[in-house]
Parts: C-alpha cells; structure tokens; sequence
C-alpha cells in the first residue's frame, strides 16, 4: 500500500489540474476601433465575470483565450461608452466604440450665453469638477479648495484665523493699487468678495497716521460659499477669455456653477465629517540656559528663571497659546431628482469649526434650493437660491505700533513669566510687555457674522427651430444680499485699556455693512447650418449690473462698566464708507466652425459706468481666437495614436475701474467748539482718470494620444496692463498730497503646462496622474513719475518698489543710503501633482504642491530677535563668519537678512477612502441605500520649507494688493485631519 501512495497523489493532483488545462482553450482575437473608424489603443478586455483579460495593442488588436463558448466579453477605455460583445464562434471580431455621454458633454464658456467642446476651445480656460473640489476632503472655504488645482493661480491664504482669508491672483500683477481680485459669477450672479476691516486699528494703531491700509486681514466673503453646493468651475485666467465680461474682468474670472436635479427617482446624499485641527508649525522656545538669561535680561529674570526651573513652572507660551486641537464638524444633506418636466436640488450644509487658539472658531450654515422647470418643449425656467449664516471669531492677531496683539505680546513673553490668572480669575500684568496674552485671547471678542441671500434665475425661449437655424432668447438675473456684523470689544480690564497704563479704558468697535448686487441680462443666440459643413452661431445681448455697499464703523472708548453700547461710553467715532456703481453694456459675438477643423470666434464689449469720469461713455474690449483641430484633417485620419492635436490662438482686451475715491476729491468733516466744517484728506480727485487695460495674446496648444489617455496642454500669453492707475505726489503749495494718475505700463509674460494620464487602468485598479506647471515674470515697461516704494514698512526692512524695468513684486533694501534689490515676491515657477490609485473600491489620492522661489520680507523673527525670544537666537546659522549668534546679527543686518525665501512643498491634500456596494449593503434601508464611503483625509499634512516663520504663505496686509509675503506675527496656519462618512441612498 505504502509504494502506491506517490501514484494516487499523482493521479489526484492530475484531477485537480485537469479543468485547468482545459480552461482558455477557446482563443478569441479581433480589433476596436471608434467611430471615425481610428483604432483604439489599450482598451480593456474582460470576460465577463471572470479576472481573464487582456488589452488591444497600438493598432487596436486583441487575443483573449475563454474558458468556453459562448462568451462575454466586456470592453472599456478611458473616454468611450462600455460595450459588452457575446461570441458564440471563434470567429474576428470587430467592435466600434462610442465616444462617452461625459467627454461629448464636456464643454466650456466661450459667450455670456453659449459654450462649446473643449475640444473646440481657443482658450485655456481650467476646469475643475465637483469631485476635484471636494472629493479628496472636505475643503474649510471655497477658494481653500483651489489650491493646485489648476496653473495660472497663485493663491495665498493671508491669515491662518478660522473662515478663511485668501487671496487668489492669476497670471500675475494686473494692478499696483487696483483690483487684483478675479471676478466671481455663480450661476450668473455677480457675487460681492470684499474684506471688510473691524475697525481694529483703534486698538492695534497698524495703521497709525490715517493710513487706509487694512491690516486687520478680516474673511473675504467668497469663503461664504459652500463648496459641497459646487458641480464645477471654469477659471477664465486671461484677457482672452474674460474679456466677453468688460470692465470688471482684467483680473480673470471664476465661473461657478451649482448642482442641480436630474429626472428620475430621488437620490439623498448624507455625509458627516469630524476630526480636528493643529499648527503647522510652532517655533518652539529658545534655549535659556542660567548664562543666557543672565546677559540678555539681569539678574532679576536670573532668579526668577532659577525658581521657576526648579519648581517645573517653565511655559512654553506659544504652545499654550497656538497649541489648541481644535474639534471639526461638517454635517451635510442633499436630495435631487424629479420629473423630464421639473427637476429639483436642495441641500444643507452645516460647518463647525474650532481654532488652533482658544475662543477663535468659524460656524457656516448654508441652505441652497435650485429649481429647473420646462412646461413646453421650447420653453425652460431655472432658478438658483442660496442662505448663508456664517459667525467667525478671529481673535486678535497681526501687526500692530502698541503691543497689544497676541503675537507682538508673544514675542516679550519668557517662559517663567507668571501670567495665568489667580483663583479669582484676576491676570497679572505682563512684567515686560503692555498686554498680556493669555487674558487678551480669553477675554477680547473680534467677531465677524454675516447673513447672506444669493439668487439667480434664467429662462430660455426657443423662438423659432427648423432644419438648419435656430433662434433662442435668454433672459438672466441675480441678486447677491447680504448684511456683515463685526463686533470688536476689548473689556476695560485688559492690561493694556488701563487708564493707569495709558489705555483707552475699554473699547467697543461695531460694523455693520449692507451689501447689495443685482444685475440683468438679455440675450439672442441665432445657430445656422449650411449644407457645406460650415456652421455659424451669433450671439447679442444687454447687460445691467448695480453695486451698493454701505459700511458704518462706529467706535466708543472709555466704556461704562462692563457694558458694550457704544453709546455707553466717554467717546465716540462714526465713519460711513458708501460705494455705489451701475454698469451697463451690450456684447456681441460670432463663432464659425468648419467641421471641428477650424474654429474661429470674433467679438467685443461695450461698457459704460457711473465709475468712469464720463458715465455715458461706452468702452470697447474686443476678442478674437482661432482653434485649428489638426486630427480632424484627414491626414491624421491614419495616426491611431493621436486623439487629439489642436493648435489656437486668442486675443483679447478686459479692463479694471478705478479705485474708489480717484475719481473725485473726498473732504473729512469736523467740528470746532460746536462750529461744522470740512477739511482736505490730501488725495485729489481727477475725473478724467481712465481705467486700467489690459490686452493678452496668448497661444497653446493641446494634444492628446491613445484616446485620452495622455493629454497635454501648452499655453503661453503676453498680458500688458496699459493706463496703470498710480498715486503721484502733489506739490504742497497745492493744498493736496497725493492724486492719482495713469502713469504707467505692466507687462506678465508666463507659461503654463498641463499633463494628465492615466498610466494603468485595469479592470481592478486604475491609476490617475496630473501635473501642473506654471511660470510668470513682470516687468514695469513704463513709468511716468518717478520711482517708488509701497506695500511694506520702508527700505531699512524691506520694502516693494515700483521701477521701470524692473518686476512689479521686486523687493529693495537700503544699503548705506544706496536702495538695492534683495529679492522678489513672484515665484520661480509653481507646480501641482494630483496622484489618483484606486484599486477595487479602494481608493488613495493625494495632491502635492510646490512653490520655488520668491521672498518674503520675514519681520516676525526681527521682532522675537530684538526681544531676544528667537527659538534659534543663539545659533550661529546666519552669520557668514559663524562668529555673531542669529539673534544679534539679524537685528543689525541690512534688509537682506530680513528678505528669506518663501519656498515650500506641500502635501496639499490627501484622501483615503473604501466604497461599500450596494450588493454588500442588503437589507439596509430596505435596501435603498446604493454606497456608503468611510474615510480619512487631511490638509496641509506635510509641509516642508526653511523659511523662519510659521509658515511663508501669509501676507500682513491681506489680499487686496499684489504685495503678499510681509510677514508679522499673523494667526498661525493650521492641518486638518478629517474622518469621513457619506451615504447615498
């Protein structure tokens, strides 16, 4: 028995095997191709049910051996429907794949009524989806979520205080004192993004002399947006593209787009994020050894040292201040769906958010309805409302000439300073400073809350539709409402409002800002089709757009009590800021086409506005493109491997209003001894003042192989700025200062390159791979009054200057008298990397960010120097002879020292995500659910720089100006880990 055992081992073994062998027996071949008759490359072949696959080659063939026949085959690729083919012989097989719904659908904005194919565009106009938005994680602010995602931008977040706080500039400088600010539209709703300042320069004196400049760095309003409303965005960056929108668009245009029902059953999506956030980086302590604190501050702060480290009573202030986790909660709900005939999208959104510093926090509801309705073929009706209820506590933070905010304080502060209150909760003064921290954080208020309405209707008449034209009349209109509180209130306890410490004793500072927008709009799209492939689409239409804005600031100090009235109190200030404009214009356009080959786009603008000197008349910006589809020539017809070549050209014209207060001379009033009277603020005003223009040429061009699989885009522009509006100084003799002028010439020229593809895509795993790139230089060609520097706090330091030939953001420093250039805040180049692998229903994606080059003029760590708090004050880093510590050589350097690169990489974002089926999810809901996705995501989670500070994204006097990068103690920037949920059921 025992020498028969090897021989049924065999023959069980050749049992088992058997099926085996005979498995893939049956050898199927054929070829794909699409239905231009081009073979399509590397299309995924599966039998179905089975992990047996394989790909076609170049030339679109396959061999795929079955298990038996009949079989089903299943065949995919990136951009084309799925196709299933069921062979019965082995005989060739020939399949023909369509393009897919969402390539043919994928469009963008050529007209203010009308798109066309991204294939057909002549412009670089970015687009970003729903999922890009908000897919990876849960983004805090709207223009948070932009960060790269698409060339052209640079994006700054100016404070790192709960509700956002950015600024985002694309392709570079298009104004020295204008708007750099691009113009947001969602759903045809021009929305309002001001930074409303508090008023917190009562206290702060930042802005001492009557300065107007705000560094308060309050929330822009466009983070009140709510970016799980969003379906996609178009980013027009240039001239180009922005000029259809006239006098408001020289600094590109965001288009947003918000979602909406779909006919069929309803659909829920309920999705619940929570996790917390932390610093980026805290700085740390410096090294106090007995010696140290011996030279730097005597023999008292000696003993008290001594004590303390004996005791174990030694604080790390700045951690006890920014070290706070604090807790994250994102609670939203939505439900589409309908009839062909009414469709509908609600949601609400709910967003909970604590600061990295105590008593600071951002809390946003938001609840959106759009509606779609078409009662007759020929006829449709859209609406589109959203409310928003946002509160913000930002703290008390910044620059400022009284020492009063918590980051100035921070840097007098030593670790065995006492400055916790006592058991009555009564706080020492700061031995060495006018405030302290600690009862500055847990007992001023600086609160910004806002209630928002935001509306938009269209209706699309079909006049007339036959054969070969068409005629369709849109009529548009908007509303953005909204009213904006601020509450500033420093109690009269605080250190620094002590009468007997040169306070105000006690101050209490109330905004209130209405805002009001609405435009209207009406428009003619004719379509005509010839019989020789040509087709032609005009467009005309009229355009009203009203801005009304009215911000009073009212400030009471010497308070009563305890009370925060601002007429209970010894004095009081009142100013009214009011900005009213009406805008009116006509646009007209004309696109033809000739077979997708050549496509060819020519209009203009007309603008007129009670913002101009002469409100009747009319502005033109005209602008014209070409966009030549090489692979729609029949000589490409032959070259699989090409999907798309398209080259194209565009020009365009966009312009840029004056600045409030340039156009005529403003007066203070006063009163003496009861007698009114008025005084001269020294600007004078200047009614022929003309708007910036800007004018942008740009060529690219896109190319694409193996049917999307690899994409690329190429683009480069020339944009001038021409008639830049600038401040010139006044003779005194003539009562005034200053009065602005169109003195001058900007020129950007810049490069940006994109790259998709999709290295692997399988049936079980698929990798996705974006890079970015871009690249942008300025240059002063013209200057017509003399040189001069702005945007900082003098050339001692580090200062802006505007030259001729010079870069707009070039930074200079004084050298024994001399000024000399120490850097620029333009980056060498920025570049994204979007990394997307999923295998299964698993999923890891994760963006990576990386800005080379560019300074900022770095003050925090002046300060803490000559405070001789500088965590790295005795290191020996800095000095070229390693002779004098850091913390003595910077004070006494030349600007130089103070100027420090601003480089970084970022892991941007990172999302990790499993998808549940609905096949594994039966019985729940009475199986209504169809997905549940659990995951974990962060913000910011890597950040590698040297720059000597929190973090080198930050800008003191917030994003109203290109002059970014001055750094003074800001609310530190933070990291954001989310745990994720969503349901769709």
């Amino acid at each position: 028995m025992k020498q028969n055992k090897p021989d049924i081992r065999k023959l069980l073994l050749l049992v088992f095997l058997f099926p085996c062998f005979m498995v893939a027996q049956a050898p199927l071949s054929g070829k794909v191709i699409d239905e231009n008759n081009a073979t399509v490359p590397f299309v995924n072949v599966i039998e179905k049910g089975t992990a047996n696959g394989t790909t076609t080659d170049v030339d679109g063939n396959f061999t795929i051996k079955v298990a038996e026949l009949p079989a089903t085959l299943v065949f995919s690729s990136i951009g084309f429907e799925t196709q299933e083919f069921t062979a019965s012989t082995p005989n060739a097989i020939a399949i023909t794949l369509a393009e897919s719904a969402q390539t043919l659908d994928e469009v963008v904005v050529t007209g203010l009524a009308t798109s066309v194919k991204r294939s057909n565009s002549a412009n670089a106009v970015a687009s970003i989806s729903a999922d890009e938005l908000t897919g990876r994680t849960p983004p805090s602010t709207l223009d948070g979520a932009l960060y790269g995602k698409f060339a052209g931008a640079i994006i700054n977040a100016n404070s790192g205080a709960p509700g956002g706080g950015l600024s985002v500039k694309l392709r570079g400088a298009t104004s020295i004192q204008g708007n750099t600010q691009p113009l947001y539209i969602i759903d045809g709703v021009y929305v309002d993004n001001s930074s409303i300042a508090a008023g917190l320069n009562t206290v702060s004196a930042a802005a001492q002399g009557g300065s107007a400049s705000n560094q308060d760095n309050p929330t822009n309003r466009i983070a009140d947006l709510n970016p799980d409303d969003i379906a996609n965005i178009e980013i027009l960056k240039g001239a180009s593209a922005a000029a259809i929108y006239g006098s408001r668009a020289a600094a590109g245009v965001v288009l947003i787009t918000t979602k909406r029902g779909k006919a069929g059953k309803t659909q829920f999506r309920f999705s619940q994020s929570t996790g917390w956030n932390q610093a980026i980086n805290l700085l740390g302590m410096r090294d106090y050894t007995e010696e140290r604190v011996l030279d730097s501050f005597g023999e008292a702060d000696l003993a008290a040292f001594i004590a303390a480290r004996n005791a174990g009573t030694l604080v790390d202030y700045e951690k006890e201040i920014y070290g706070e986790h604090g807790i994250i909660t994102i609670t939203n709900f939505s439900m589409s769906g309908g009839s062909e005939k009414s469709k509908f999208f609600a949601g609400v959104t709910h967003n909970d958010e604590d600061g990295i510093v105590r008593n600071t926090g951002y809390k946003k509801t938001s609840l959106r309805l759009n509606l779609d309705h078409q009662p007759e073929d020929f006829l449709k009706f859209s609406l589109s409302s959203n409310y928003i209820h946002s509160s913000s506590d930002r703290g008390f933070f910044n620059n400022d000439n009284s020492g009063t905010t918590i980051g100035i304080a921070l840097t007098t502060t030593r670790p065995w300073d006492q400055l916790f209150p006592d058991e009555n909760g009564i706080y020492p003064d700061h031995p060495n400073n006018s405030s302290n921290p600690l009862q500055t954080r847990d007992m001023v208020k600086n609160n910004e809350r806002v209630d928002r309405i935001i509306m938009g209707g269209s209706a699309n008449l079909d006049i007339y539709r036959a054969e070969s034209s068409n005629l369709e009349l849109i009529l548009r209109g908007g509303l953005d409402f909204y009213g904006q509180k601020s509450r500033a209130f420093f109690p009269k306890e605080l250190q620094f409002q002590k009468i007997a410490n040169g306070g105000l004793n006690g101050v209490s500072v109330q905004g209130e800002t209405q805002n009001k927008n609405y435009n209207l709009s009406a428009f003619l799209v004719h379509n005509f089709y010839t019989g020789s492939t040509i087709n032609f689409r005009t467009q005309a239409g009229l355009t009203r757009e009203y801005f009304d804005q009215n911000t009073e600031l009212l400030t009471a100090t010497g308070l009563v009590a305890s009370g925060t009235n601002v007429d209970q109190a010894s004095n009081t200030g009142v100013n009214q800021t009011r900005l009213k404009q009406e805008d009116a214009g006509f646009f007209v356009q004309e696109e033809i086409n000739f077979k997708d080959m050549l496509i060819a786009t020519i209009g203009v603008r007309g603008d007129k506005s009670s913002n101009n000197g002469d409100a009747n008349k009319l502005f033109y910006y005209p602008k014209a493109s070409l966009a030549v589809n090489l692979t729609e020539f029949g000589f490409w017809k032959e070259t699989a491997a090409w999907s798309q070549f398209k080259l194209r050209a565009a020009y365009g014209e966009a312009g840029n209003f004056p600045p409030f207060g340039a156009l005529f001379t403003s007066y203070n009033a006063f009163s003496t001894d009861g007698i009114l009277g008025i005084s001269l603020i020294g600007v004078r005003g200047d009614a022929n003042l003309k708007s910036e223009r800007q004018k942008e040429l740009e060529f690219g061009a896109d190319i694409g192989f193996f049917n999307g699989r690899i994409s690329l885009s190429a683009t480069y522009y020339i944009k001038t700025i021409d008639d830049l509006i600038l401040q010139a100084n006044l003779e005194p003799s003539t009562g005034y200062t200053t009065q602005y002028v169109n003195a001058g010439s900007l020129e950007n020229r810049g490069i940006e390159l994109g790259l998709n593809t999709t290295p692997i895509a399988t049936r079980n795993f698929q990798w996705d791979l974006g890079i970015n790139f871009f690249k942008n230089t300025s240059e002063i060609t013209e200057l017509r009054v003399p040189a001069f520097n702005l945007g900082a706090f003098g050339a001692g330091l580090g200062t802006f200057r505007i030259e001729e030939g010079q870069s707009a953001t070039q930074i200079v420093g004084s050298f024994d008298g001399e000024l000399q250039v120490v850097g620029d805040a333009e980056p060498d180049f920025q570049m994204a990397f979007n990394n997307s692998l999923k295998y299964k229903n698993l999923e890891l994606s994760m963006l990576w960010q990386w800005k080379n080059g560019g300074q900022n003029i770095n003050l925090t760590t002046l300060l803490t120097d000559l405070n001789q708090t500088s965590h790295d004050f005795d290191d020996l880093t800095v000095d070229p002879e390693g002779l004098i510590v850091n913390g003595k050589y910077r004070p006494a350097g030349n600007a130089d020292v103070h100027t420090e690169d601003a480089s970084y990489v970022r892991l941007r974002e990172i999302g990790l995500y499993y998808t549940i089926q609905k096949k594994n999810l039966t019985g729940l809901l009475g199986g209504r659910i169809e997905t549940i996705k659990l995951g974990f995501s962060g913000t910011n989670v890597i950040n590698i720089f040297d720059y000597n500070s929190y973090d080198p994204e930050v800008s003191n006097f917030g994003g109203g100006s290109i002059f970014t990068g001055v750094d003074v103690l800001p609310f530190p920037s933070s990291k954001r880990f989310l745990f994720n949920v969503a349901v769709n059921f």
